[in-house]
């Protein structure tokens, strides 16, 4: 069984919702909720990785544990990097990056995921979920995964592009999932890339590790959780979250 570590990027100077991890659903915060979601899927150890002591100390209040790092880094894959050198760990196969704005992140999905990298030993792996409305097409906030072969259950299909829009709805094109599985030595390999023009423009740092010809696998998730990237978002999860409570 491959050995994995989850790693979950957060801080509060977000761009477009500041101070977001620390945002409270049902009385706790948004980045303690993904915590409490990781530890729950029960596939390996779960850390935070965080400039901010303000997020260190809600996690650890909470019962989850957290890694103060730089507040230079310009990616998560940065910042995740810099938390798995500074936990010092021996023999993990695969790190698992978990955003740090879906509460809702389904249990199931990285379970599947984990299994899956398990099976293949995948340079990357991620998640893609389909796509139910055409609408979403071109909306940036959701981005979508191009992969070449069509996704089900028990394949793990390899990722052509990612973008914010598309035009075309026949090809093979998913919502993307900001769940990432890489083996320790290609995260390392990715960071020390500099960032593309493609990337930066996109805001897509997986954009990164495809154009220096890193093969990213996709995964069917059966659930596509809400990223809470506006006010807006954060405010329809919490209503939906704490009516289901």
């Amino acid at each position: 069984m491959s050995k994995t570590i989850i790693l979950i990027p957060s801080r509060l100077s977000a761009t477009r919702l500041p101070g977001k991890p620390l945002l409270k659903i049902n009385g706790i915060s948004i980045i303690s909720h993904v915590v409490k979601k990781a530890k729950e899927a029960d596939i390996a150890d779960v850390y935070v990785a965080t400039e901010d002591k303000e997020i260190v100390n809600d996690v650890n209040l909470n019962g989850g544990k957290a890694i103060l790092t730089s507040n230079q880094h310009k990616t998560g894959s940065d910042r995740i990097f810099e938390c798995f050198e500074k936990l010092n760990l021996i023999n993990i196969d695969y790190i698992i990056n978990l955003q740090g704005d879906e509460p809702n992140i389904e249990i199931k999905d990285l379970k599947h995921l984990k299994k899956l990298i398990e099976v293949n030993k995948p340079e990357m792996g991620t998640l893609a979920s389909e796509i139910d409305d055409k609408s979403k097409l071109m909306n940036e906030n959701i981005v979508k995964v191009i992969t070449d072969n069509k996704i089900n259950d028990k394949n793990f299909p390899v990722a052509l592009d990612f973008q914010r829009k598309v035009n075309d709805f026949n090809a093979n094109i998913y919502h993307h999932l900001g769940v990432y599985a890489y083996k320790p030595d290609i995260l390392k390999r990715i960071i020390k890339y500099k960032q593309t023009n493609n990337e930066i423009q996109n805001r897509l740092e997986q954009l990164r590790a495809l154009e220096n010809g890193i093969k990213i696998n996709v995964a069917l998730a059966k659930f596509c959780p809400i990223g809470i990237d506006t006010m807006e978002d954060y405010i329809a999860l919490k209503k939906k979250l704490e009516y289901k409570s």
